[in-house]
Parts: structure tokens; sequence; C-alpha cells
């Protein structure tokens, strides 16, 4: 028994369905990544949020860049970042985050940056195929490794480095930062 092209009794797409349904996860924990209190929570809130994103690079036609996009940031950069976390959290943090005291100039900063998309998305004449893309893993592997070859081993340096000073900071002596002088 075949689903059929569209939910039944409604006329809207499955796919349609599937991206309202990706992007509401996309923009509810992203939101939940500013909003709440406990930052390893907002850490496995940003990692929600990146695979709703690659869930909506999938549906769009480029399933390499959701692979990257899985392997990338929420492998390697939001495991990263949480464990760098949970090593150097202290129990004597603030009770209050930096980024909660200014909640005011941040929600204006946002308004703001609406505005200037909205008028950016509507002075753009929006042309283009309506089928999507199809790249061969092998052309993009050959971009990636030929010209690009400089970068990709800078980044995996900088991710090296950031590894490094993680340990080296759980790993510090505690008696002699605490010190007063």
């Amino acid at each position: 028994m075949a689903i059929g092209p569209t939910i039944p009794f409604t006329a809207i797409p499955w796919d349609d369905a599937l991206f309202v349904l990706l992007a509401g996860t996309l923009l509810a924990s992203a939101l939940a990544v500013v909003l709440m209190r406990d930052i390893i929570r907002c850490g496995l809130a940003m990692m929600v949020c990146f695979g709703a994103l690659a869930g909506i690079y999938v549906m769009a036609g480029a399933p390499l860049v959701a692979a990257a996009q899985v392997l990338v940031y929420i492998g390697a950069i939001s495991v990263l970042i949480l464990f760098a976390i949970m090593l150097t959290q202290t129990k004597s943090a603030p009770a209050r985050l930096a980024f909660q005291t200014q909640a005011r100039p941040a929600a204006v900063a946002a308004v703001v940056l609406l505005v200037v998309v909205l008028l950016a998305i509507g002075s753009t004449v929006w042309g283009g195929g309506t089928e999507r893309g199809d790249t061969e893993t092998a052309n993009v592997a050959r971009a990636l490794f030929g010209p690009f070859v400089l970068p990709f081993e800078v980044v995996g340096v900088l991710l090296l480095a950031a590894v490094i000073g993680g340990v080296f900071l759980a790993k510090r002596d505690r008696s002699t930062t605490d010190r007063p002088e």
C-alpha cells in the first residue's frame, strides 16, 4: 500500500510537512540555546538545531553537505564544546550568565536584523530552477582536496589546537590558579 504524494485527507505534500517540522524544530532548539539557563542543556539543544539543519539540507538535495553538517558540527564541534564546558566549569560560576544580562539589547539587535533580512528578501529577484541540485561526491572531493587543501588542513590544525587547549585547561593545577595575589 503506497502512502501517496500528499497527507491523507489534505492537499499538503509530505515534503512540505517534513520541512515545516524540521524548520520548527530548528527554530525551537535555536531559541532553547539562547534562552535556557543550564549551559549543558544549551549545548544539547545546539546539537538538535544542527541535526534539524542537516535534515533541511537533505531535503534541499544536498546530502553531502548534510553529512558534513552531522560529522563536523554535531560530531566534532558540539561534542568538543560540551566536553570543554564540562571540563572547565566550576561550581563557583555566576548564577546568571553574561548573555542573559543583555536580553534587551539583544532583542533590539534581533529586531533590527529581522527588518534588514526581510528587506533583503523583499528586494531580491528570486530566479532559478525548481529542481534539486545533484552534485557528485567525487567532484566535491576534487574541489576540496585540490585548490582548497590548505584551508582544509588549517581547519584540522585549529581543531587539534582546540582539543589540546581543552585538555590543558582541564589538567591545570587548581592550587596555583586559585591563590589570591
